[in-house]
């Protein structure tokens, strides 16, 4: 048995972490208080913990471990199940992607070469402000893209 420093309970020792450094091998906060103050903090530093976890994820090492996993049987795997998942959950914008595909195939889309905000030539896109209009669409960049939807919510019936 313990006392924990914050919440000044006596727990047993399975409620403490483990932690070498300490007389007696354990933390001195209890993982109830220990979670609390992490959840707490990062309520508190949202905005500068999401930053930082972008500009992690993007790590070369990171980078690389993520496409050297994709490769994988398991990474396939994963990957299929989460495009299952989405086209579950979002079934009329996958029916809108479908429809706006077939029409570009079958030449009745015309996907020009420019984004129609920026004007840039990489990575165009088809945008649909309303997935019940599939064929009602806008060409954008990938960066315009990302944030029209950062900014705005398109229409679903």
């Amino acid at each position: 048995m313990k006392v924990c420093r914050e919440c000044n309970v006596e727990k047993p020792l399975f409620d403490f972490y483990k932690h070498f450094a300490m007389g007696d091998g354990y933390l001195n906060k209890c993982k109830l208080c220990v979670k609390s103050r992490i959840n707490k903090h990062r309520e508190e530093n949202i905005e500068k913990i999401r930053e930082y976890d972008k500009l992690r994820s993007m790590l070369p090492h990171r980078v690389k471990a993520r496409t050297e996993y994709a490769k994988t049987v398991n990474g396939k795997i994963s990957k299929q199940r989460s495009m299952k998942n989405y086209h579950e959950k979002f079934p009329m914008k996958r029916a809108c992607h479908v429809i706006t595909g077939n029409a570009i195939r079958d030449k009745k889309l015309i996907k020009p070469s420019n984004c129609s905000k920026c004007d840039s030539n990489t990575n165009i896109q088809a945008h649909h402000d309303d997935y019940t209009k599939p064929l009602n669409v806008r060409w954008l960049c990938v960066k315009c893209h990302v944030k029209w939807h950062k900014h705005n919510e398109p229409i679903y019936k």
